[in-house]
């Protein structure tokens, strides 16, 4: 498996304040990687660094490059939509295509106009004329007609109601990705890109909380939801996370087999934005 991202002992301090603090990990081609974490945990940050947006400190390698050195050579071959969708208000859809034609090589008109006849946007109106979530389908359609090795996505959902968010993922999925393109996510809306995600990644205070295939997870964590005397058995176990759910306490254990939990109660396998929340409580502890 070809690695795109090779991050080795990388920071980013801001005065004090170390918004990333000496991470290292890797992105696999063909994978898509859902990084989270809460407000100011260094998400961005992180991000800026891959792109080539903001230096620091350490060893950084994005699909062969030098992000800072050869950013020029890197934006070839990555597409990024941010949190919101930026673009001129003056501008209509037609003459945005113009301008992109105009400036990126690995980029196709005729698919852009194709997959832009799938939606509502018209091509001679302004952006200024465009809803939230028809700017998104716009940006969208233009990033899915570039032929890039790694998409950047941060927060790309975020404003939209749940019918948009839904399409935009779908369509990513069904007229985007394969095995030659990886996708890199932040999001907050954990719960929707659970099942598109093949890897995860948690970042809280800079630091990596959590770095795993999200086929090994149900290996590693199981929750068991138990009472009365059961539940005290469990909770000897040593849970690392343990809330009330209908008067039944509900445990989550890293690294102890469902043999131990059998007979105890309801076992499962955690959502991850169940594990997320344990993972940053146990980290502030």
């Amino acid at each position: 498996m070809t690695s795109l991202v090779n991050a080795r002992n990388v920071s980013k301090h801001f005065g004090s304040v170390r918004a990333v603090d000496n991470v290292s990990f890797e992105i696999e081609q063909g994978k898509i990687l859902g990084l989270i974490g809460p407000n100011g945990a260094g998400k961005t940050t992180l991000l800026k660094a891959v792109l080539g947006l903001t230096d620091c400190d350490g060893d950084l390698s994005v699909l062969g490059f030098d992000p800072f050195k050869q950013r020029k050579q890197l934006m070839q071959n990555i597409c990024f939509i941010a949190d919101v969708a930026v673009l001129p208000r003056w501008i209509k859809v037609s003459q945005m295509l113009d301008f992109v034609e105009s400036i990126h090589p690995n980029f196709s008109r005729a698919r852009a106009e194709e997959l832009l006849q799938q939606t509502k946007v018209q091509p001679g109106a302004r952006v200024k004329e465009l809803s939230k979530g028809m700017v998104t389908q716009l940006h969208l359609s233009i990033i899915m007609a570039i032929d890039a090795k790694l998409l950047v996505l941060d927060e790309p959902t975020l404003g939209l109601d749940i019918l948009f968010r839904k399409e935009f993922y779908a369509n990513l999925l069904n007229d985007y990705f394969d095995e030659e393109r990886t996708i890199l996510i932040t999001t907050h809306q954990v719960e929707e890109v659970e099942n598109l995600l093949t890897d995860v990644m948690f970042i809280n205070d800079g630091k990596i909380l959590l770095d795993s295939t999200m086929d090994s997870l149900s290996d590693t964590y199981v929750e068991v939801m138990a009472s009365g005397e059961n539940a005290q058995k469990a909770r000897g176990l040593g849970p690392i996370a343990e809330h009330e759910m209908f008067g039944k306490s509900v445990m989550l254990f890293e690294g102890v087999s469902r043999e131990h939990l059998e007979g105890l109660g309801e076992i499962r396998i955690p959502s991850v934005a169940d594990l997320f929340v344990a993972k940053i409580k146990e980290a502030r502890r």
